[in-house]
């Protein structure tokens, strides 16, 4: 669109054009494809192309609602050319994440005088900035901001909160003990609530879950139908959390239908919660549901509430029985249809019968399994990671077989021994680990070439007929996928040192290799791929099959593949990565990881790449190759990686990255910093809470939130 044919402009015809003319095909057509096009660019740039796309590129269909929350190139200027341009005829604006645009970007939002929604979450936004902003959207209702510390709730004019008072959807990340703008959002129906405080400061000091002097602790939570509260580790966050639920606790919204606290770690029940979930057993129904594990392990809470139509459940490392998740969640296999999402992750007893004299690596129950497909068969994002689930040799189906039925699901994610035949574990191929010799005395030369050529190929052969290769079979229109090692544990926590070392895996997942990989390619529509400690890979030739086959992948995540002291699956990698031309995310965490010229030099092949991690105990890093790579990447414009190299080596790279290329890449976050540095948590902090959660820290992301939680 940016440079049209000359036979487009001058309306030659088709006949002398010898080909297509983009401009022949109905306005229908012309407005789907314009649609794809980011906003910026059909507004800034393809409108001026001729006088049919300057119309059509200003179809209510196309500036209603606009997008930049990914439109990485965006910057001041454009912005403000946006606003002049189309401000009054947006009515949806989402700018989340776009922490490189100076705060002074937001004056321009005040041209956009009939919005309706709006998401800064990301972006800076002081209260004197805010209160302007929010004296002229008088049509707004839906809002999502950040509340840094200087937040001053007292600086809000009273038409900032006339406009507040009619909110009725708040998304609120808090970086500070604060109550933010919920006091003034008198009529709010949806309050979404991520607490991202730390416990200390930068200058060490710890720090105090008070609210600060002077703000009002009475939120109005009357209208309330959805309650949603995120926490990131850390007991300040604790601590505020229960300051909002205070007023929860003393009169229960009669219309909440949704209440959903995601808390790590152990957040405990105290008196003014109990009285709160008792209040909400009483008093209301509701449709979705995720408690902390310390306020249902051990109570018979479930038992007593009440679901209308569910749509969602997140029992996320609770200690929940089969028995129990039969009986009190799906009531002796109630016809569950409205159930879409499922998250069972660390849940190692839910697929058992009790959970009191039963070790975490017994097989499970398939009838309790089978029960909840049977009964939730619409089920379309389903989590079972983080847990050992051993199918039986002898009693019931197995896992894969069970979880074939369910075709609709769009997202699964499953432990590495779940996946696993019962036959292959009576006669394993051997695997990384079983073929160095268990002895004291000479030191044995470890490589690919010890392995039978042919391994791959009769692995390959026999996985046709396995349990797991059936299953991706049957649910061809899978998007995201996850097969993480029960064990697994990432190098990088969030606010802790590097972890030094690893836990081994399951017996029942040494037999899970290339061969597995290889079935995944069955998934033609797949967009996420993470997969996790899975021992036997050989060569990773499964992963070249993906990269042919699976071409919508965007993101991709590998984490300890095969043998811990080589990248045995590097010359596999280099090879899949040449096809993957839509992938936008890689992360990679492997020990002894070698970042050199020739894997940037196969990176490069992907064209669309946006954000690279790389996570690497002892990994080594060629600077002149990096720096290659991101002069051939356009589009990359997040770069972190966490290796073994001294830290003078990764300062000096990071800075002439960004000396590089941050003038055309206003984008542009660069984090270069060795792995086992004491000061990799101060590191950590700054980086971007967008890219932070969505790829440089790991974890498991099918159904971690409700699906269409926000917009």
């Amino acid at each position: 669109f940016l440079s049209p044919p000359q036979e487009i402009v001058s309306g030659e015809s088709e006949e002398e054009s010898n080909g297509v003319n983009l401009m022949e095909f109905s306005d229908e057509i012309l407005l789907h494809i314009l649609s794809y096009v980011p906003c910026t660019d059909l507004v800034l740039n393809v409108r001026r192309t001729c006088r049919k796309l300057a119309t059509l590129c200003l179809d209510k269909s196309l500036t209603h609602t606009v997008l930049l929350q990914k439109d990485y190139k965006v910057n001041k200027d454009k912005v403000k050319q946006l606003m002049r341009d189309i401000g009054k005829e947006i009515y949806q604006l989402n700018m989340a994440g776009c922490y490189w645009l100076p705060s002074s970007t937001i004056d321009h939002v005040t041209r956009c005088k009939n919005l309706v929604k709006l998401n800064l979450s990301g972006c800076h936004v002081t209260s004197l900035r805010l209160s302007k902003m929010l004296s002229t959207l008088q049509h707004l209702r839906s809002l999502a901001i950040d509340v840094n510390p200087g937040f001053d709730a007292s600086q809000l004019s009273s038409e900032c909160k006339a406009t507040l008072s009619r909110v009725l959807e708040l998304k609120q990340t808090l970086y500070t003990p604060s109550y933010g703008v919920v006091p003034c959002c008198t009529s709010l129906e949806k309050l979404l609530l991520y607490f991202e405080i730390l416990d200390r400061s930068r200058e060490g000091f710890m720090l105090s879950g008070q609210l600060m002097v002077g703000e009002s602790n009475v939120p109005h939570y009357q209208n309330l139908r959805v309650f949603y509260a995120r926490l990131a580790p850390g007991y300040v966050n604790q601590e505020v959390v229960r300051l909002y639920l205070a007023v929860l606790s003393d009169r229960t919204p009669e219309n909440l239908h949704a209440f959903l606290i995601s808390a790590p770690g152990s957040f405990a029940e105290t008196g003014a919660t109990k009285n709160l979930l008792d209040s909400m057993a009483r008093n209301v129904r509701l449709d979705a549901l995720q408690l902390p594990k310390a306020w249902i392990n051990g109570s018979g809470l479930l038992q007593h509430l009440k679901f209308n139509n569910p749509f969602y459940f997140s029992f996320s490392r609770c200690t929940l029985s089969g028995g129990h998740l039969i009986q009190r969640v799906i009531n002796g296999g109630k016809d569950l249809k409205s159930l879409t999402s499922l998250n069972l992750s660390g849940c190692v007893h839910c697929l058992a019968p009790e959970s009191l004299f039963r070790k975490a690596e017994d097989d499970i129950d398939s009838s309790i399994l089978e029960n909840l497909v049977v009964s939730c068969c619409n089920l379309r994002h389903l989590n079972l990671s983080a847990a050992h689930h051993h199918s039986s040799e002898s009693i019931g189906s197995h896992l894969c077989q069970l979880l074939s039925r369910l075709k609709h699901l769009l997202s699964l994610a499953l432990p590495v021994c779940s996946i696993t035949d019962v036959a292959a574990n009576v006669e394993k191929p051997p695997t990384a680990s079983n073929l160095v010799p268990q002895t004291f005395g000479r030191k044995v030369r470890i490589g690919i070439q010890t392995y039978p050529r042919n391994l791959a190929d009769q692995a390959n052969q026999k996985i046709e007929s396995s349990v797991f290769w059936s299953l991706m079979g049957s649910l061809r229109f899978l998007e995201t996928l996850e097969v993480i090692g029960s064990s697994f544990s990432s190098a990088m926590p969030r606010n802790e040192p590097a972890i030094r070392n690893s836990l081994p895996p399951c017996v029942r997942a040494q037999s899970v290799g290339d061969s597995e990989v290889a079935a995944i390619s069955q998934l033609t529509y797949l967009q996420s791929l993470t997969l996790a400690q899975l021992p036997n890979i050989l060569t990773g030739s499964g992963l070249i099959n993906i990269g042919l086959q699976c071409q919508h992948l965007r993101t991709l995540s590998l984490a300890n593949l095969g043998m811990m002291g080589k990248v045995v699956y590097m010359s596999a990698l280099m090879d899949m990565l040449k096809h993957c031309k839509c992938l936008r995310d890689l992360r990679l965490e492997q020990p002894y990881f070698c970042a050199g010229a020739q894997f940037f030099q196969a990176l490069s092949h992907c064209s669309s790449l946006q954000r690279l991690c790389i996570v690497s105990r002892s990994g080594t890093l060629q600077s002149d190759a990096v720096m290659s790579f991101m002069a051939n990447c356009l589009e990359v414009i997040m770069c972190h990686m966490f290796m073994g190299e001294s830290l003078t080596v990764c300062k000096n790279l990071q800075q002439s990255i960004v000396r590089s290329f941050q003038a055309d890449r206003p984008a542009l976050n660069v984090v270069i910093f060795p792995l086992l540095h004491e000061d990799l948590t101060e590191v950590i902090r700054d980086v971007p809470m967008r890219h932070l959660d969505e790829i440089t820290l790991f974890k498991s992301r099918v159904a971690e939130e409700p699906p269409n939680l926000w917009w």
